[in-house]
């Protein structure tokens, strides 16, 4: 944990302890990433599994010594998206190049590429994230990206 300086040490306790439900200085690890993105990271479901997070809740919990590690190896990761690179691969569905998508191509690409979201959390996502469509089935993205990310 060399790397961590003393603010993101801070941080990280911070984070951690708000997912401390019980006050036992332990989190379940099914909220490792919803901890690590409560701290700016974005990490992929499969990197969270393998870093100890679990898909049921009470199967397991870590403690702060034991996260801290694990933050520190996500923070050092490159393998994670941000900002730009979102907006960069939304272009690609940008025909008119005027910052606007076809929704209905937004909800496509969530429910079929990469870590596939199921109906229920496409549907979250994009009445949380996503402007109202114009007449055209269009939408604004980067918009989208920013509300997804913050």
């Amino acid at each position: 944990m060399a790397d961590l300086n003393p603010r993101d040490i801070e941080k990280a306790e911070f984070a951690f302890s708000i997912y401390d439900t019980t006050g036992t200085n332990n989190i379940d690890a099914f909220d490792l990433g919803d901890v690590l993105r409560a701290l700016n990271l974005n990490p992929t479901n499969a990197t969270i599994e393998k870093l100890g997070g679990t898909k049921k809740r009470g199967e397991k919990t870590l403690t702060l010594e034991e996260f801290l590690p694990i933050y520190s190896q996500v923070k050092k990761d490159k393998d994670q998206g941000c900002y730009e690179d979102f907006l960069e691969c939304l272009k690609l569905y940008d025909k008119a190049e005027n910052g606007t998508m076809l929704a209905a191509e937004l909800s496509h690409m969530l429910l079929s590429l990469g870590e596939r979201l199921t109906d229920k959390e496409v549907e979250i996502v994009l009445s949380e994230c996503m402007d109202p469509e114009d007449d055209d089935g269009f939408i604004p993205y980067a918009p989208f990206v920013q509300k997804l990310m913050s």
